[in-house]
């Protein structure tokens, strides 16, 4: 059974795949930023479980060290790293503030390069490890009003295109969990924009957001198989699977767009390897196990 460390750990995609690890035995440790307010409960039903639980904020370096080699300990190692935490955003990109911009990229973007830069000595040191990665279908294609969210997945996939050639000669495979929008108190958390003075300049068109989000609701509500087991269960079909034998995406929709993102992402992979192939380097798509 694997040793595995979840970022986010009491979110939506954080809990339910934390206690579908901890059912087929797997260590499961876990971060979150804070114990106390909505965490309380989720916190309590994790560690009644079993899961082992570190506050850490992957916005501060000094929190993240610290976090990452708590749950090292508490685990006595670390086989899988799983970074999930995450932040979203919605609205007219225009409307967006830099700082907030910056806040999303700071949680989804630099927040897991300080995750990896905290566990990968261990794992580059014992010679073997998974990382998983929760994306989004919009870290592919871009859709109205997600504008920055959108920038901060598909900078994350591009990290981990990054990190999937240079890991894999130390025996570390990669793998992108691509969801599609899915009922989750996510939502209810997202950075939205306050610059009233500016929105006016857009009319009525200023409303469409609000109508676009609403649609969405609608969509899920009208969709039960969208949920965020289905994370959980995807993650725990990736650990059954043969080390060095994952997928490097993982589609998880039940939309009607994960079969044409799944195609997108084909179509990638087949440039990505072709390009590696004429500069002589296509070893690096290839796990050394």
């Amino acid at each position: 059974m694997a040793k595995v460390f979840i970022t986010g750990i009491a979110g939506g995609f954080g809990k339910p795949t934390a206690l579908a690890l901890l059912e087929r035995r797997h260590e499961v440790a876990g971060s979150v930023r804070s114990r106390a307010g909505r965490n309380a409960d989720p916190v309590a039903a994790l560690e009644a479980a079993g899961a082992r639980i570190v506050e850490m904020d992957v916005t501060d370096t000094s929190s993240t060290d610290a976090g990452v080699a708590q749950a090292i300990a508490a685990l006595g190692g670390l086989d899988v790293l799983f970074n999930n935490a995450g932040i979203g955003s919605y609205g007219i990109q225009e409307l967006m503030s830099p700082q907030d911009m910056g806040r999303v990229l700071d949680v989804n973007v630099t927040g897991v390069q300080r995750v990896m830069r905290a566990a990968l000595p261990h794992m580059r040191a014992q010679g073997r490890g998974t990382i998983l990665y929760t994306s989004s279908l919009i870290g592919r294609i871009a859709t109205p009003f997600y504008g920055t969210y959108s920038a901060s997945k598909w900078a994350l996939e591009a990290i981990v295109e990054c990190y999937r050639s240079e890991l894999s000669g130390f025996g570390i495979e990669s793998c992108i969990i691509e969801p599609g929008a899915m009922p989750t108190a996510f939502f209810d958390g997202m950075v939205a924009p306050n610059d009233p003075d500016r929105e006016a300049g857009y009319g009525d068109f200023a409303q469409v957001p609000a109508m676009s989000a609403a649609g969405l609701a609608q969509m899920l509500e009208a969709t039960p198989d969208q949920r965020p087991a289905r994370i959980a269960e995807a993650v725990v079909a990736l650990l059954d699977m043969p080390f060095g034998k994952k997928p490097f995406r993982t589609v998880v929709d039940h939309t009607g767009v994960g079969p044409e993102i799944a195609r997108y992402n084909e179509a990638l992979h087949d440039v990505t390897r072709r390009v590696f192939t004429n500069f002589g380097i296509e070893r690096m798509l290839d796990l050394n196990a």
